[in-house]
């Protein structure tokens, strides 16, 4: 049995980690993906050269107590305080004394008329494949949605050889001025956003603007966008969009964390409603990449049960925080995201589930139960998050596999066997 077992390694899950390592703690960290450093530093230090990045990345790699299970997906839970953990060839249980949550959070998709095409992407997704292997060189991208994470990855597109034909924020220009004007209070993060407006110099930013409908002959090959007074073309490979991030708390909510406001229930030592469960980042409250690695290591800290050496990063998690409450106000959706999609539109692509069927619905169970939306392959990852936006729908309900799972994964788990 680990002290402290860490589900994802983003840099919420890294951050704990190290600090539960540093402190005397025999740690494993899990994470789905073949290597550690989550969806913003995907591809792990081989890939990354920023400089925060690099120095998280040493510090896992220095400690010797620390086992990493790359490349596994945590499918359930047991009552002997055991998850089940499921590789491409084998299922095994993981126990804990202490269990940490760093699952980070996923993109946030609302439906529009063509959206389902090959070629309209997430903007994390586009980038997760072109960082896979897929050339980008002289594809046309539109970018498209919200949050300061679309400037980060159209620069990362062209920097990749695409031409980046626009990017459309759907935030006005006020509510931008006014969030930048609050920047001078980060200077940190104001000369981060300097330099990627400077990086991304001749490509239009244009502010409240959004995608409307996507067209093509099989795949896509234009989008239309409006800024509410005129609506345009742009002809394109890729759409790229995103209206911001949503938390992941299956497994929480599997674990009976309480959750508020779509996001886990923490105290100021990070700790959940449920006996020895932590939960730090993204899961708790999108708040950007400062106030994940703060929470990571307090949480870290605190399973190590060094609470004096915790306490000293409030006042850090505290601004972290301030700034995550200006970024929400900046990015808030505009209404009129609610009305993109049409009688016909596809809101559940595993299904097939219209937009009109789901108007005869009340709830997200109605839902499922007259139409099937949310019980395909995702789980309703894509659309749950997307129909709590459009008809206010608390979808949290969850139960196991969290992930689809094989057979031998699920007996596995009524008789726990093998252990790592």
């Amino acid at each position: 049995m680990s002290d402290v077992v860490i589900v994802g390694a983003g840099p919420a899950g890294l951050a704990a980690a190290v600090r539960s390592a540093e402190n005397g703690c025999k740690v494993t960290l899990i994470d789905d993906n073949p290597t550690v450093g989550g969806q913003i530093w995907r591809g792990g230090a081989a890939a990354n050269k920023n400089s925060a990045a690099m120095r998280w990345f040493n510090s896992i790699r220095s400690q010797k107590n620390i086992s990493i299970l790359n490349g596994r997906v945590v499918s359930a839970d047991t009552e002997a305080r055991q998850l089940t953990v499921e590789s491409l060839d084998n299922a095994a249980t993981v126990s804990w004394r202490v269990l940490i949550l760093a699952t980070g959070a996923r993109e946030l998709f609302l439906p529009f008329p063509g959206w389902t095409l090959p070629g309209v992407v997430g903007v994390g997704g586009l980038q997760a494949l072109a960082k896979a292997g897929l050339p980008l060189t002289n594809k046309r991208i539109v970018v498209a949605g919200s949050g300061p994470l679309l400037l980060a990855a159209a620069d990362y597109f062209r920097k990749h050889g695409a031409k980046v034909r626009m990017i459309a924020e759907q935030a006005s220009r006020w509510r931008l001025a006014r969030f930048g004007v609050g920047l001078f209070r980060c200077p940190e993060k104001l000369l981060q956003a300097l330099q990627l407006r400077t990086s991304l110099h001749g490509i239009p930013y244009r502010t409240g603007s959004w995608i409307t409908r996507a067209e093509g002959n099989g795949s896509l090959q234009r989008v239309s966008l409006t800024d509410g007074r005129r609506t345009w073309t742009e002809e394109c490979d890729y759409a790229a969009v995103a209206y911001g991030l949503w938390p992941n708390t299956e497994l929480a909510t599997l674990l009976g964390c309480r959750m508020a406001a779509n996001a886990i229930v923490v105290d100021k030592h990070c700790r959940t409603s449920a006996p020895d469960i932590l939960c730090a980042g993204e899961a708790t409250g999108i708040g950007g990449l400062g106030l994940s690695l703060v929470e990571g290591e307090i949480a870290g800290l605190t399973a190590a049960g060094n609470l004096s050496a915790a306490n000293r990063l409030h006042s850090r998690r505290r601004a972290e925080e301030r700034f995550a409450d200006r970024l929400k106000r900046a990015f808030a959706l505009r209404p009129e995201l609610k009305t993109l999609s049409e009688a016909a539109t596809i809101v559940c692509r595993c299904e097939d589930v219209s937009f009109q069927r789901l108007h005869r619905s009340s709830s997200w169970r109605e839902a499922k139960l007259h139409t099937r939306c949310g019980m395909g392959p995702c789980q309703g990852r894509v659309c749950g998050p997307a129909l709590s936006v459009l008809f206010g729908w608390d979808f949290s309900s969850v139960r196991p596999p969290i992930f689809p799972a094989r057979i031998g994964t699920l007996l596995e788990n009524q008789n726990p066997g093998k252990r790592e």
